[in-house]
């Protein structure tokens, strides 16, 4: 007859005496293996499935069983798999050092030693259920995460485009300019001026915090924004308020939630800080260089670049050469050279982003 055992039990004993004590023991009760030397237990701990237990007696020999012990517990594939030891007593305390989980006394009880493999069976058995379920809740709270963060995506592409709602095809320009900034902070995270700030996690708020850029325009009259022709001097100066308002909106929201997060720093310093320029001639404070925020310096890159390459009202648009010529021809007076750099450095990365997602005609 054959019986499905929930177990099995690796017993490694040279001597023939105890070895037959613990096979009776254990037998009918669990799958027995059974090794009379050090190195035909080692090949047996190594078939699948591994056994739930090792059941280890001084008396092993070639090797003994103290190094295998050693060899078990220093194995990430058989470490976890509990070892009992077999000992007169006196080596109790190396038996727990070496890594035993625990020690059965000479002279053997085979009701004593039946229990205890039982009771690290069961407890096996608990663990290996653990850890599947904190698998099984970490795969759960990941995938909820991917869901909340769409959804959080798509809410933040949603709010932008209503802001910007006065431009065509303002959808398409939102994923390019995430992309751009995506490629760009890629690039740089490596640079010494800026892979302290550039972390993985700083580099995904940034390229997110990227849509909100123009948020502020919200607070332009469409009498401006719609405008076909070139805008007054006064017309322009409300234009350029649309920083201001970007940051008030945003600092609205921290002002709301009573706290406010690396994201919505972000968020503030690209809608605040996107028209400055490297030279200190941008606005709406006129500073210059690194005193600019990095996210804001990164974004007055691309969104450049973006426009240029976009029909306007008044003007068609510039091939993808001409705009980057122009790019570089604002190095170190509109832009930070470094930043502009790496845009020409990944030059091939940023036209099929521009492909891509490129207006309809």
């Amino acid at each position: 007859m054959n019986i499905n055992f929930e177990a099995t039990v690796l017993i490694a004993a040279s001597a023939p005496d105890r070895s037959q004590v613990m096979q009776e023991a254990l037998q009918g009760r669990f799958e027995i293996r059974h090794a009379t030397d050090g190195e035909q237990a080692a090949a047996l701990m190594q078939q699948s499935p591994r056994p739930d237990v090792v059941v280890l007696d001084v008396s092993l020999a070639g090797p003994d069983a103290w190094t295998l012990c050693q060899d078990f517990k220093s194995n990430f594939l058989t470490a976890q798999v509990p070892v009992l030891m077999v000992t007169d007593g006196a080596d109790s305390a190396r038996a727990y050092a070496e890594g035993a989980a625990d020690v059965v006394t000479l002279p053997l009880d085979a009701a004593a030693l039946t229990a205890r493999v039982a009771a690290h069976v069961e407890l096996r058995r608990s663990r290996l259920m653990l850890r599947d379920q904190a698998r099984l809740v970490e795969s759960l709270v990941a995938e909820r995460t991917r869901e909340l963060l769409r959804l959080q995506d798509a809410t933040l592409l949603a709010m932008a485009t209503l802001a910007e709602g006065h431009e065509e095809h303002i959808h398409n320009h939102l994923l390019r300019i995430q992309h751009y900034v995506t490629a760009l902070v890629r690039e740089l995270r490596f640079h010494p001026r800026f892979a302290a700030e550039l972390t993985d996690a700083n580099c995904a708020l940034i390229a997110k915090a990227a849509t909100l850029h123009d948020i502020g325009m919200a607070g332009i009259p469409d009498a401006i924004l719609l405008k076909p022709g070139k805008l007054t001097p006064e017309e322009f100066n409300v234009m350029r308020q649309h920083t201001t308002y970007g940051l008030q909106a945003i600092e609205g929201v921290e002002e709301t939630l009573g706290f406010s997060t690396p994201f919505l720093g972000y968020a503030k310093q690209i809608a605040y800080g996107h028209q400055e320029k490297w030279d200190g001639t941008g606005y709406p404070r006129g500073v210059r260089g690194d005193a600019i925020p990095l996210a804001a310096r990164i974004m007055a890159v691309a969104d450049v670049y973006d426009a240029l390459i976009s029909r306007r009202r008044y003007r068609p648009a510039f091939t993808h050469e001409t705009a980057l010529e122009l790019v570089r021809h604002g190095r170190e007076e509109h832009f930070d050279p470094d930043v502009v750099d790496a845009m020409l450095a990944i030059e091939e990365k940023i036209l099929a982003i521009a492909e891509e997602f490129r207006d309809p005609e």
